[in-house]
């Protein structure tokens, strides 16, 4: 493809340039895509070990025991009570928030990189990554946060005999006639019934404690990311500049992916612990906002009670993060590199003839 060709008289024709995306233009619309398809893939893979990880961390409200259940003892639970399907109870509301999530956080992040990058360089760095997850996150958390909620209340639900069990040992311990909700058959009903019940204000329930908790997580898991991949990049050109070696970037985004979702999921355990509270408890108050919630359980159980379900979290995000990292690397590979090849293949090569004139040789 030639950028400029001369004729015989001397004067120089310009051939037709590539079409090229424009630098201005910041919002990459493919990564909202790509966010989205990952996102939800992360979670429906993952969901069964985040219902583990739920029912753990609301034992406090549903029980009102001391006597806490380990991993393997709720797994056993839910199990004998509920089967398989009781691992999947609210897949679809975790799924379609996760699919908003998933397409903010990823495409505000390439958006703003691309924003800082090109109009201001000073301000990169780590911490314009943390700024850029975080506010990816928080966008999608007007859609994200009731789909949580009614993710929750479900996962907690089980079956219609577990959640009549629940249900009446509340009323016994509240010694009135109110219970915590309604068992819900769908993501529909449950919402419908929600806000019968509560209003906007019950889907939202948690709002700033869930902003609280996903603000720092967004935040700090891409900028953990971007960290790791630059120690990669370094590590190559230090020991590896010089062998066969090579990681696909699916694989590396796999790998990357799950350490700075361990890492991040760790660290905000206890927002997750006081977020899951205040949105399983429903009417049945038993926590008056964020600050009550944190003074309560740590009064009761301490550090402990603040890192409970730590071990599921973990485990949940460290695959969900890598199997949402490489799903967005392979599809930026493979669909955005089509992409481009198709565009670079409908600019004409251009040659000179005889006569001196410009003529097209191939499309």
């Amino acid at each position: 493809m030639a950028d400029r060709s001369s004729s015989p008289n001397g004067n120089q024709r310009a051939a037709p340039r590539p079409a090229a995306a424009d630098h201005h233009h910041f919002f990459v619309w493919r990564e909202f895509l790509w966010g989205a398809v990952a996102g939800a893939f992360g979670e429906g893979m993952m969901h069964p070990v985040d219902t583990v990880k739920t029912r753990i961390q609301s034992q406090a409200i549903l029980s009102r025991s001391q006597t806490q259940k380990s991993v393997l003892q709720m797994v056993r639970t839910v199990w004998c009570a509920d089967g398989l399907r009781g691992f999947y109870r609210g897949i679809a509301p975790g799924v379609t928030g996760s699919l908003a999530t998933g397409a903010t956080y990823f495409g505000f992040i390439e958006s703003t990189k691309k924003w800082i990058e090109e109009s201001n360089p000073e301000l990169g760095g780590h911490w314009s990554h943390f700024l850029a997850g975080a506010l990816g996150d928080t966008l999608g958390s007007f859609v994200y946060v009731p789909c949580e909620v009614m993710k929750q209340r479900m996962q907690v639900q089980g079956t219609k005999s577990s959640w009549r069990s629940v249900v009446q040992k509340d009323r016994v311990t509240l010694k009135s006639n109110a219970c915590m909700y309604g068992y819900y058959n769908g993501m529909f009903q449950a919402g419908v019934s929600i806000w019968k019940e509560q209003g906007l204000r019950g889907l939202y329930t948690g709002y700033w404690s869930t902003l609280a908790r996903d603000v720092p997580f967004a935040g700090l898991m891409v900028m953990f990311y971007e960290a790791l991949k630059d120690m990669t990049e370094y590590s190559k050109r230090m020991w590896l500049s010089e062998s066969n070696f090579r990681l696909s970037s699916s694989v590396e985004g796999l790998i990357l992916g799950g350490l700075a979702g361990g890492f991040s999921a760790y660290l905000t355990t206890p927002l997750d612990v006081i977020k899951t509270r205040l949105q399983v408890q429903g009417s049945a108050t038993r926590y008056n906002g964020w600050f009550d919630a944190i003074r309560s359980i740590w009064r009761v159980e301490g550090a402990k009670g603040l890192f409970r379900g730590s071990v599921p979290r973990i485990t949940w995000y460290i695959p969900a993060s890598a199997l949402t990292f490489m799903a967005v690397e392979f599809l930026r590979d493979h669909f955005n590199e089509e992409r481009d090849n198709s565009n670079t293949q409908e600019v004409s090569t251009l040659s000179i003839d005889k006569t001196g004139s410009l003529t097209e040789v191939a499309r």
